[in-house]
């Protein structure tokens, strides 16, 4: 069974237990440069933060339903950093007019050791891959644009593949329960950023990748 998509935020530190509203699209390589300059307008950080992280997606698959998915990431460029574990809840179905997808997070900081831990576990990893690009920040909205690189020898993140002709673009809060107002604000930053991207609300269940 194939783990649903996965959602890219860099390593920025640890937070247990909250709620993620999420917004997700994409703009084509060419038009990076002007999403990148509507955003320095916009956001609190004129020069975004840059980064470069490697990801491992493992499972634990039961007897029966899905399997539990959890996510290792490492930053490439602070090697010495500390790892980050996360796990991303199910879609909350809730309120249709709610204009973000909101799902569970738990985000925790851990040790270089994480990936014999998890083997160790149970766990089995499922795929990897490498994420580059610029964290760009409006108060607690933050923006991500990222590329997406696929790993062609296990492990060896110095070989790879970009996955596509575009960045992937993530606009997300993440806030206690019960926060719905905070998705308005979103779409608010939304609107401001089309139509050199269309941010939605994507159901990541729905998908395949």
């Amino acid at each position: 069974m194939e783990a649903p998509p996965v959602t890219v935020m860099p390593v920025t530190g640890g937070t247990i237990n909250m709620m993620e509203y999420l917004l997700q699209g994409s703009v084509l390589d060419q038009a990076l440069e002007s999403l990148l300059h509507r955003l320095r307008g916009l956001c609190d950080n004129m020069e975004p933060e840059t980064f470069t992280d490697h990801e491992l997606v493992y499972l634990l698959k039961g007897q029966q339903g899905n399997p539990f998915i959890l996510r290792a990431r490492r930053s490439l460029s602070h090697p010495t950093a500390p790892w980050h574990l996360r796990y991303l809840g199910q879609p909350e179905v809730g309120d249709k007019s709610r204009h973000a997808l909101v799902r569970n997070c738990v985000d925790v900081a851990a040790s270089h050791s994480l990936p014999e831990f998890l083997n160790e576990m149970g766990f089995r990893m499922d795929h990897e891959f490498v994420a580059n690009g610029h964290i760009f920040r409006k108060g607690a909205l933050k923006v991500v644009v990222s590329k997406l690189s696929r790993i062609l020898l296990p492990g060896n993140t110095d070989s790879t593949e970009r996955l596509s002709l575009s960045y992937l673009v993530e606009l997300s809060v993440l806030a206690p329960a019960g926060q719905d107002n905070v998705s308005e604000d979103m779409r608010s930053f939304a609107e401001q950023l089309k139509p050199l991207v269309h941010l939605e609300k994507i159901d990541p269940s729905k998908q395949r990748h």
